[in-house]
């Protein structure tokens, strides 16, 4: 049987972080005028455009748009991109179609959001997301997106987001004279997602022979490999039960969006990846499923400590057709950071990759 342990060279999680984060002056901007020094390149790209290649592109009065490569990096073990790693994406259109609209120095954080997934995610070209503030008050905002498979302009996605807005800053920070356009530093090799993705797609003729929990035993035992997704940010399961999961995930600097903390994305996307293993220990040899929906609330910052998130999901109902599940996502202290729920479809003859299927028509 082959083995699933890493080797340091395909670990990108333990490799020195790249990036950085804006000038902490410009806050003391409007929304808009911070957005714009991004435009013209006077703030650095944090730590997760590295990783991953997600990052914003453009914006008007209300809107933003973000782009992501659908990187191999970001496959799970059938193949496919996980709806909860879109939130990475998503939750760049929702954050800066809102922060379009803020005055100077007005923090926000995201506090909820929802995602439908349409159509699986595949590995290759690029993936865009178009958001949108549906409304901008003082101490609330509310945004949606719309997220895109660029070459055959298919919907995959739609969510909503809630954001929390602060009060202005008291007394008002001092904005920078001036800001140098900001150079990268040249590294040796390209940022991990440009690079040739590792193996770990588990073949066809493993799914239709093994139940999902002995697939999932035998990727915690090292007998079946991980997924890309794991050597690109280290999420692991780590235990298993009937209808249940625990999956940890490293709390490293490369999942640092701007604010120097872990993206509610990359969060979420933890929460999903758990959920979904609850599911898979639920199928039956052959049994295909398929993530529906995703919901998470944000209940406190993560700092990238280099300790470990841990969450645990469970099916708290599972039909013939649609599974039900919820996760806590907690910090190394055991404090709640998330709270999430998802659905999930059982699809008997398909693939595990699903073939050519619409999530909500099934």
């Amino acid at each position: 049987m082959q083995r699933g342990r890493e080797s340091d060279e395909t670990a990108v999680w333990r490799e020195e972080v790249r990036g950085s984060y804006p000038d902490r002056r410009l806050i003391a901007l409007s929304g808009r005028q911070r957005l714009e020094s991004w435009r013209r390149g006077l703030s650095p790209p944090p730590p997760l455009t590295h990783l991953t290649g997600a990052r914003p592109t453009g914006f008007g009065t209300g809107t933003a748009e973000a782009e992501m490569p659908a990187s191999g990096w970001l496959a799970a073990s059938n193949g496919l991109i996980t709806g909860g790693t879109l939130a990475i994406l998503a939750d760049i259109a929702f954050g800066c179609s809102v922060e379009t609209e803020l005055p100077r120095a007005t923090p926000y954080t995201t506090a909820e959001l929802s995602l439908s997934f349409l159509q699986p995610t595949r590995p290759g070209g690029l993936l865009t997301a178009g958001g949108q503030a549906i409304h901008v008050g003082r101490s609330v905002g509310l945004s949606e997106a719309f997220v895109i498979e660029q070459e055959t302009e298919r919907l995959i996605a739609h969510g909503t987001s809630r954001l929390t807005i602060f009060e202005t800053l008291d007394p008002l920070p001092e904005p920078p004279a001036e800001l140098e356009p900001f150079e990268t530093a040249p590294y040796s090799e390209p940022d991990p997602f440009l690079r040739p993705a590792p193996d770990g797609v588990i073949p066809q003729k493993v799914w239709a022979a093994l139940p999902g929990a002995e697939i999932v035993r035998r990727q915690i035992a090292g007998e079946l490999p991980p997924p890309p997704l794991h050597h690109l940010t280290g999420v692991r399961p780590v235990e298993i039960g009937d209808g249940t999961a625990t999956v940890a995930m490293p709390c490293t600097e490369w999942l640092a969006s701007p604010t120097g903390r872990l993206q509610g994305g990359a969060i979420a996307m933890l929460a999903d990846f758990a959920m979904l293993i609850a599911v898979e220990t639920t199928t039956t040899a052959g049994l295909a499923f398929a993530g529906l929906d995703l919901k998470v609330n944000f209940l406190r910052p993560a700092s990238p400590d280099g300790r470990e998130l841990t969450a645990r999901a469970e099916v708290v109902h599972g039909g013939r057709t649609i599974a039900i599940t919820r996760a806590t996502v907690a910090d190394a202290e055991g404090r709640p950071v998330v709270l999430a729920t998802g659905s999930s479809i059982y699809l008997p003859g398909r693939p595990a990759s699903l073939g050519e299927v619409e999530l909500a028509e099934a």
